[in-house]
């Protein structure tokens, strides 16, 4: 018979480390007069340093995989995205969450985006915000999690107390979590399901997370949400076939793409997106199956908004 004694689960193991110093607080041994640079070599310092926020991400690209490898089947089966952050990393988490409409047609309902102090606080720093652990808690609760919602925490220092008390609502509800932070062993990573450590170190301007650290979570944030999308089928070839034309701009792109996908002229491709409410994936497979446009939406349906399964099919 076992007894109590027996190992931890991974995850509780992973917590149980101590507490690292901050490498995104420590002064930058690079730049120690930044404050006497001409402008040119001011400029330079700072879009130099910009090159180890890439780095970082490139390092963790197996997280990233992971992440999206498991966050896919949970939402293919109706999970929502939910991004929740404090400061930099929680608007970095909302510019991602509203932008998934209009490239992907990705449902509002399912892109969440929780910001410590609230939606003010996108526009005015609520730096007191992110302190309050019970907000968090709060915060997460107040949107009912389901199991196959998919939480992306975000924290450069890896441990606001706001983004470490949804952490704990978001585990609580059986949700996937990710956890994304600039510092190695933070807490926020060694608490969630799925760690991505983005380690960029110490900044140009000492503490200011808002740059490498800032780019780096964009970049992997730009990365996982992409290759979800791409997963659940939102993209033809490279081909951004599944966005809202809602304005001039993407009504011109919608055209483009279609006659990309499919060679036909500008004017079959209008004429197909037109009967089609403007539907980008129905115009391509009704032009190149040379079907009417209802019989490409269910295509597509029963191809689950595959573009090359519902062209592949006979008939």
């Amino acid at each position: 018979m076992k007894t109590s004694t027996s190992s931890p689960p991974a995850r509780e193991r992973r917590q149980a480390a101590p507490t690292p110093t901050l490498k995104t607080e420590l002064p930058s041994d690079c730049h120690p007069d930044l404050d006497q640079y001409p402008v040119p070599a001011l400029v330079n310092a700072f879009v130099d340093d910009q090159w180890h926020a890439l780095g970082a991400v490139r390092a963790a690209c197996g997280q990233i995989a992971d992440a999206v490898t498991q966050a896919v089947p949970r939402i293919a089966a109706g999970g929502r995205l939910v991004y929740v952050g404090a400061g930099t990393s929680g608007r970095l988490g909302v510019l991602d969450s509203v932008e998934l409409y209009p490239t992907f047609s990705w449902p509002r309902s399912r892109a969440v985006a929780l910001l410590a102090g609230g939606q003010h606080a996108m526009f005015e720093a609520v730096e007191g915000a992110e302190d309050s652990l019970e907000q968090g808690r709060l915060d997460v609760t107040a949107i009912t999690l389901q199991p196959d919602d998919v939480v992306i925490l975000l924290a450069a220092s890896g441990a606001t107390p706001y983004v470490m008390g949804a952490l704990e609502a978001a585990r609580a509800a059986g949700a996937l979590t990710i956890g994304i932070a600039n510092n190695p062993a933070a807490p926020v990573t060694l608490g969630a399901d799925i760690a991505i450590t983005l380690n960029t170190g110490s900044e140009v301007i000492s503490g200011s997370t808002r740059l490498k650290a800032g780019t780096s979570q964009k970049i992997a944030l730009n990365t996982l949400s992409s290759a979800i999308m791409v997963r659940l089928h939102k993209v033809y070839g490279n081909l951004m076939v599944d966005l809202q034309p809602t304005n001039a701009k993407l009504f011109r792109r919608a055209i483009s793409l279609t006659m990309r996908a499919t060679g036909a002229n500008e004017e079959t491709a209008r004429q197909a997106l037109a009967a089609s409410e403007n539907q980008v994936k129905v115009a391509i497979v009704s032009i190149l199956k040379k079907i009417d446009v209802t019989e490409a939406a269910a295509r597509l349906a029963a191809a689950h908004g595959s573009v090359r399964a519902a062209i592949a099919e006979a008939g």
